[in-house]
């Protein structure tokens, strides 16, 4: 297989990684080695993972294997959308407007706030006694 005709993309979310690779073909997406509807076992999360494609309906023309790690489904599912989303600006640049548009190649920096000292949780306090 030639490298001109793989296109790469890295996304990530939350504490989830996603390293995608996208080969032109017949709309295969794998995960992990497992067909993406399965791994994703939710039908919202699939859908947010398969988002850029359908977007541009290009869903049956690209074979796409994803690498991910970190993190829950959700995290994962969009780690893997903001991977397809490069990767399909690899493939043509003049997709970036209307991926850019979607919202899809915008990285959510929203993470988990950390615990305080002194802190039950991130925001939850002690219990407070009066006496």
């Amino acid at each position: 297989m030639n490298l001109a005709t793989q296109f790469y993309g890295t996304g990530r979310r939350k504490s989830s990684v996603a390293r995608v690779r996208m080969v032109p073909g017949s709309g295969k997406c794998l995960v992990n080695g497992i067909d993406l509807d399965r791994y994703f076992s939710r039908l919202a999360l699939s859908r947010i993972a398969k988002q850029a494609l359908t977007t541009l309906n290009l869903t049956d023309k690209y074979d796409v294997t994803a690498s991910v790690h970190g993190g829950g489904l959700s995290g994962q599912a969009g780690a893997v959308s903001l991977g397809v989303a490069r990767a399909l600006v690899a493939v043509d640049i003049t997709l970036r407007g209307q991926l850019g548009k979607e919202g899809l190649l915008t990285r959510d920096a929203r993470m988990k706030e950390r615990k305080k000292y002194g802190q039950a949780a991130a925001r939850k306090q002690f219990q407070f006694s009066k006496r």
